[in-house]
């Protein structure tokens, strides 16, 4: 099985540039195209999140003209830059199909891996939560199922990346949800976005990987004294790929131009001037 993974498209509109310097729906065009030429096909494409700049009903609509051009089924999740009831309105229900008015979560099955969607979005708040009523509403989905592989997708990642902005403002009821994941032995990834760099990490029994933005990557700065900005860059994205050794293999796909490919066999040439 393949999934590709998009995160952070931040779409301020058709013609805007997201913090006035990065071409957001230009970049998520480019993956569109980029993922509709692989071979294979990914079997479903999900987007974790932050898919509008400031959750408007026009930026929500340029985002599902874009992504409705995919040639795979694809479903999203909010992010802090979300609005829910904006994402429901313009999204509806094939992408995004929630049985909650309050959150947005849903389980997708009938493939090689099940998935479970999370909102963990707090009201005008940048940092991640899951509450009891989602924990409880998980707690239900993660017991009908415990042999087929499964993987949880969500905006915010629920352990500290060494980012500071996203560490400083945390993950109400990680501990909570960790402790309940270590009941289970079938949770192969936890799949987020938010802070806009391809990161992996072990936690609680299995691990969580972060995917990249269109464009605006955060500057890496290990020793978490001040806040990072972001740069632009190439767009890009995850591929995760369900091995025949079930094994969940995580690949990064920058869409960019590239000089190749080349064969490691051949000999280069000697210039004796």
């Amino acid at each position: 099985m393949l999934i590709a993974q998009l995160s952070d498209t931040h779409i301020a509109g058709n013609n805007k540039k997201a913090y006035g310097v990065v071409p957001t729906a230009l970049n998520l065009r480019a993956c569109v195209e980029n993922i509709n030429k692989l071979v294979p096909l990914p079997d479903l494409s999900i987007i974790t999140g932050d898919i509008t700049y400031n959750g408007k009903q026009e930026e929500a609509q340029c985002a599902v003209d874009i992504l409705n051009k995919l040639h795979c089924p694809y479903f999203i999740v909010p992010g802090n830059h979300d609005n829910n009831s904006t994402l429901l309105s313009a999204f509806g229900h094939s992408p995004c199909p929630t049985v909650d008015n309050t959150f947005i979560h849903y389980v997708i099955d009938g493939y090689d891996i099940r998935l479970i969607a999370m909102d963990s979005t707090r009201i005008d708040e940048s940092g991640g939560k899951l509450c009891k009523k989602r924990l409880d509403w998980l707690q239900e989905q993660l017991a009908v199922e415990k042999t087929v592989p499964t993987v949880i997708f969500m905006h915010h990642p629920p352990a500290k990346c060494g980012v500071i902005e996203s560490d400083i403002d945390g993950f109400i009821g990680a501990g909570k949800l960790g402790k309940l994941l270590l009941q289970y032995n079938n949770i192969k990834k936890i799949i987020c976005g938010h802070i806009h760099m391809p990161v992996h990490l072990d936690w609680c029994g299995t691990s969580i990987s972060t995917a990249p933005s269109m464009g605006m990557g955060i500057v890496l700065d290990l020793t978490l004294e001040r806040p990072s900005g972001f740069v632009k860059e190439a767009p890009a994205y995850h591929l995760h790929y369900l091995n025949s050794e079930n094994n969940l293999v995580t690949h990064l796909v920058t869409v960019s131009e590239k000089d190749g490919p080349y064969q490691f066999n051949e000999t280069p040439e000697i210039n004796n001037n």
